[in-house]
C-alpha cells in the first residue's frame, strides 16, 4: 500500500531527504565531478610536462649568444672552403683565373690541356699542362701569386728554358717572343674539387679529361 511523503513521521521523512541528497550526490560525483576531476588531472599532467621541457630548454639560454656564433663562424668557415675547394668541376673559371694572373704578371700563357682526372674519396684532382714565355722576374711573379690564390693550385712538373733555346722546356709549340722576354717555362697546374663520397658515374660516352687548348 502506497504511503504518500506527508503521511511519513518526521524521522522517516529526514531519512528520505538524506537518502534523497545521497543519491544526487552520488549521481553528480560520477556523473560530473569524476569527469570534471580527470580532466583537470589531465591538464595538471600536460602542464607539469611542459613547464619541464621549458626549464630544460631554459637551461640553453645562456649559450644563445654563442650557438649563433658557432654557426656564423661554421657558416663562414664552409663559405671559405667553397672557394678554397669548388664543389663543382668548373674548368672554364679555373683557366680564367690562371690567365688573369698571368696578364696581371707580364706573361704569356701560351697553352693549356687538360688531363686525365683522378678521384679521392672527397675529392678531384683536375691537372692541366700549361706552357708560358714572359721577362724572368714576371715569371717569378706569377708563381708568387699563384701560390697565394685563395683556391688550392698545385704547380709540378715545371721545366724552365731560355728563349733562345725553348725545346729546353719541352714546349710543344714555338712563338714569336717579344726582345723582352727571356724564360719559357712548361708546368701541370692542378685544382681540386669536392665531391660527394660517392660520385655519379659518367655519362654514356663521356671522355674525362678531354683536352682544352688554347
Amino acid at each position: 500500500m502506497a504511503m504518500n511523503f506527508g503521511e511519513l513521521s518526521g524521522i522517516k521523512q529526514w531519512g528520505v531527504v538524506i537518502l534523497g541528497g545521497l543519491l544526487v550526490t552520488v549521481g553528480l560525483y560520477f556523473g560530473l565531478f569524476k569527469s570534471q576531476n580527470e580532466k583537470n588531472t589531465a591538464a595538471q599532467a600536460a602542464l607539469e610536462s611542459k613547464i619541464k621541457e621549458n626549464n630544460e630548454l631554459e637551461s640553453y639560454r645562456p649559450r644563445l649568444k654563442q650557438i649563433d656564433q658557432e654557426l656564423a663562424e661554421l657558416k663562414q668557415q664552409m663559405e671559405i672552403e667553397a672557394r678554397v675547394v669548388p664543389d663543382e668541376k668548373q674548368e672554364d673559371g679555373f683557366i680564367e683565373m690562371i690567365d688573369s694572373e698571368a696578364q696581371k704578371a707580364g706573361i704569356e700563357l701560351r697553352r693549356y690541356a687538360a688531363k686525365d682526372t683522378t678521384q679521392k674519396q672527397y675529392y678531384t684532382e683536375v691537372p692541366f699542362d700549361v706552357e708560358a714565355d714572359g721577362p724572368y722576374y714576371s715569371m717569378l711573379k706569377f708563381f708568387d701569386q699563384v701560390q697565394k690564390l685563395e683556391r688550392i693550385v698545385n704547380i709540378s712538373n715545371l721545366l724552365v728554358s731560355t728563349t733562345r733555346n725553348p725545346s729546353g722546356a719541352k714546349t710543344k709549340h714555338s712563338y714569336q717572343y717579344a726582345p723582352n722576354e727571356s724564360i719559357v717555362a712548361s708546368f701541370t697546374a692542378t685544382t681540386y674539387f669536392s665531391h660527394d663520397t660517392q660520385p655519379s658515374a659518367p655519362a654514356p660516352g663521356a671522355k674525362p679529361g678531354a683536352p682544352a687548348v688554347k
